[in-house]
């Protein structure tokens, strides 16, 4: 994934983002006509930035408008905010449409291989180069294969290459469109196209309108954004989205660190009735067992609560007359916060937090911070591949439970995708699959401002002080013991 400030597509988005929330901060509603002349002014008649004339690039901005003030991209479309992620139309138009072409490497050879190699009759040799009836074309590769000069390649539209359920399709026009009914709302077609053409929806605007009002809000942050605003140290970054108007900021690794002790609980169930369990932290991972995989979900996916419902639930528990916004690097926590029932009110992404700290001039790096609470680094590490999974054996281990539990963690979509099919057919090789959609985790996320690897760097390094806090530690600090996070596979309410 690109860094975000280095994508211009990603920066034209922000600008747009810093635009919203610094009217809602300041006046408390949004003048449409305000934004939309913004918008228009972002790319002058003299120098269009990007595509081939500022009047396109126009277009595209104010469909992100739409976006980012929590419409939908395209006036026509019914209005569904549970489609998280969309295509804006205007702006999918750079990839090629056809997965075979031959190139200019193509030498006109002799030896003919491709004509040779293809069986529909779909390749003859031109004037310059070989040359491909593409009403016959059935996009096989063979000619591919056989030209000796590599002159021929097969490429695959990105958005349609990374999606892990082949919800990705092109109209008549060949421009990309979303399948809503295979759609995981996961972002990996948003991280891979390179023309910005596919966007998610934002709640910028009630949240900063909410803060505006002073409603009593908790923010709630994932662990993966440590290390995402420069040197900023975790502390300083609760203390600047308190800085916000939010009356305090907690961690959802310590969330994380329930979930970790009670998916130990039910691996235990799961090993001693011989069937395997997969974890229920990533919602790209649960939206793909329960739409993908019905069988594999009602037998063995977890019903643990995700850490973000899992803090979410305690803290309405404790205080029901707050709201509770999550901010994370990821799109489908936005699908998860809009579930019939869900103690998570509005849901966040890193670039809109960092539009948000910058429409209110607030630079966490100059921010004073200290630790106050803290979680486990096990629940931290739920950031990361395979941290999920280590912390269940961690909670198992401070329970004297020495069973030698394997693990699978099945990083990224499609990994996801081929374990889970064979979980569906018995031939899963392990006690636990830990899921992420994201390659590397939620550090990977498609809202993630920095590199994967900066952040996990920053963090490692952060953390080297609190590795000693266990998992009961933190649930004893954090009093989760007396909390029921368990949730019916019905619903998302917790079980009462």
């Amino acid at each position: 994934m690109a860094n975000m400030f280095t994508n211009t597509a990603r920066m034209f988005k922000f600008d747009v983002l810093v635009a919203y929330a610094k009217q809602a901060f300041e006046e408390g509603k949004i003048d449409e006509a305000k934004i939309n002349a913004y918008a228009h002014d972002l790319v002058s008649l003299d120098s269009p930035r990007v595509r081939c004339c500022v009047y396109k690039e126009r277009e595209i901005l104010r469909q992100r408008v739409r976006l980012a003030g929590g419409k939908m991209a395209s006036d026509t479309a019914p209005y569904n905010p549970r489609q998280i992620v969309q295509v804006i139309d205007a702006a999918c138009d750079g990839c090629t449409i056809y997965k075979i072409r031959v190139t200019d490497n193509c030498r006109n050879c002799m030896a003919k291989s491709c004509v040779a190699a293809c069986h529909f009759d779909a390749m003859h040799i031109g004037l310059q180069r070989s040359e491909i009836d593409y009403s016959k074309c059935k996009e096989c590769g063979a000619c591919v294969k056989a030209c000796p000069y590599n002159a021929i390649v097969m490429t695959e539209r990105p958005c349609y290459a990374h999606c892990p359920v082949n919800a990705i399709s092109w109209d008549s026009h060949h421009l990309a469109q979303i399948d809503e009914k295979k759609c995981i709302n996961c972002g990996a077609c948003e991280a891979a196209c390179p023309f910005g053409a596919i966007e998610d929806i934002s709640w910028v605007v009630p949240v900063a309108q909410l803060l505006h009002m002073h409603t009593p809000c908790y923010a709630i942050v994932a662990p993966s954004i440590q290390g995402q605003f420069d040197n900023a140290s975790l502390p300083q970054i609760i203390h600047s989205i308190e800085m916000l108007g939010f009356e305090k900021c907690y961690e959802v690794a310590a969330g994380a660190d329930a979930v970790a002790d009670h998916e130990y609980e039910e691996l235990k169930e799961h090993h001693d009735a011989g069937t395997p369990i997969t974890t229920s932290c990533c919602p790209g991972f649960v939206n793909m067992v329960k739409m993908h995989f019905p069988e594999v979900y009602q037998k063995n996916t977890s019903t643990t609560m995700s850490p973000m419902a899992a803090l979410a639930y305690k803290l309405k528990k404790d205080h029901p007359d707050h709201g509770i916004v999550f901010i994370g690097p990821c799109l489908a926590k936005k699908q998860e916060g809009m579930e019939e029932v869900t103690p998570v009110d509005y849901v966040l992404t890193f670039e809109e937090l960092a539009a948000m700290l910058v429409a209110k001039h607030i630079h966490p790096s100059d921010v004073h911070g200290d630790f106050e609470d803290i979680p486990s680094n096990y629940g931290r590490n739920f950031s990361h591949s395979g941290g999920v999974a280590a912390a269940v054996l961690q909670a198992a281990k401070e329970h004297g439970d020495t069973t030698p539990y394997k693990v699978v963690a099945a990083n990224g979509g499609k990994v996801c995708k081929t374990q889970l099919t064979l979980m569906k057919f018995g031939k899963f090789q392990g006690d636990i699959l830990e899921g992420m959609c994201c390659e590397g985790g939620c550090v990977g996320g498609p809202a993630c401002i920095v590199d994967a690897a900066v952040a996990q760097g920053r963090m490692a390094k952060e953390n080297l002080a609190n590795k000693d806090t266990t998992i009961e530690e933190s649930l004893d600090h954090y009093s989760f013991h007396s909390y029921d996070i368990t949730v019916s596979k019905t619903g998302n309410n917790p079980k009462e």
